[in-house]
């Protein structure tokens, strides 16, 4: 008999929590037992599990007594207190917030593309930022075959990166909109409906934004390369659900698209959709939902010798968040 796991999902009445219970039930997750956590604020609140409401248990220090994965989404705050509670108890504790993923001794991970890491875990496991884990999945298979010098990406961010406070914000503001009435901007510093604005999290000293910081340091500890030159933009979008990035890849040797086509066509967990002459390519439209990383718009870079220009697409709630933490806990299994 194959062996079930009891997990526990740490914020799991928030939209990236709801999406890991969805995602466990989809991918047929051998769950035992779940158990939702949440603050105070959720006390009374139940989630549907395989045909079930199950009550949604207030967080506590004794959550994970007999807990095998814990999946973190509430907050750094939140796993900095609990999520060694977790790994103490026994739990591995997948973490999806911010606050452990440049840890020197926590591996940060995107399972196609550095599951090596995880033998190195002590009992946590940090989950990439969403615009992170997509872009790594499609340089990988580039930095195999003919290594990265420098990159730049200018990101599309969707709303719901921002939580429900986001994706409630974009539907609010629109609908007023549209009937000429009066509002104000609350969760983002500007108005999102039908707008967008270059600034993801606060701002730097140095004029970069945290969240352009983390794709930076982020990718170069993902791909196991300090040497690799990074740099962003990050832009929040009046989308819903999907993170789009056009990125620019400075490679070590010359390859042509078509290679690149090749390469990536090859790696698991991206789709190719290059079909330029007849509009074929990605958006976050028709990507929401979907599990994959896709890819499109691929083309030599005209103004260096050794560029190659990109256009990469995906869910973030599936494999920039819920997704790749469920990974995580398929890969420890294996």
């Amino acid at each position: 008999m194959s062996k079930i796991y009891t997990v526990a999902v740490v914020g799991a009445t928030g939209v990236v929590g709801r999406e890991m219970i969805d995602l466990l039930q989809e991918l047929n997750f051998p769950v035992g037992r779940l158990v939702p956590l949440a603050s105070a604020r959720s006390a009374g609140a139940t989630v549907l599990f395989k045909g079930e409401n199950i009550d949604v248990q207030v967080l506590n220090e004794d959550s994970f007594k007999g807990v095998d994965f814990a999946l973190f989404s509430a907050g750094g705050s939140v796993s900095k207190e609990f999520a060694p509670i977790a790994a103490k108890s026994g739990a591995v504790a997948i973490d999806n917030t911010s606050y452990f993923r440049m840890h020197p001794e926590v591996p940060l991970v995107v399972p196609e593309v550095n599951a090596n890491a995880i033998a190195s875990h002590k009992g946590i496991i940090a989950n990439p930022n969403c615009s992170t884990a997509q872009m790594v999945m499609a340089l990988k298979p580039i930095y195999d075959l003919a290594g990265i010098e420098r990159v730049v990406v200018s990101t599309y961010q969707s709303v719901s990166g921002a939580g429900k406070a986001g994706i409630d914000e974009l539907e609010k503001q629109a609908r007023l909109s549209l009937n000429g009435g009066d509002f104000v901007a609350q969760k983002f510093p500007h108005t999102i409906a039908f707008n967008l604005i270059p600034q993801i999290d606060d701002f730097l000293p140095n004029g970069y934004t945290k969240e352009e910081i983390k794709m930076i340091e982020e990718t170069k500890k993902i791909l196991g390369d300090p040497t690799i030159q990074v740099t962003a933009t990050t832009v929040r979008v009046p989308v819903f659900v999907g993170h789009s990035e056009s990125i620019n890849i400075q490679t070590k040797r010359k390859v042509s698209a078509a290679e690149v086509r090749e390469a990536l066509r090859k790696m698991p967990g991206v789709i190719v959709m290059d079909d330029p002459p007849n509009s074929v390519y990605p958006t976050p439209r028709e990507t929401a939902g979907k599990n994959e990383v896709f890819v499109g718009r691929i083309r030599e870079d005209l103004s260096i010798p050794n560029g190659i220009e990109l256009w990469c697409v995906a869910d973030n709630l599936r494999k920039g968040a819920a997704l790749n933490a469920i990974q995580i806990a398929q890969a420890l299994i294996a």
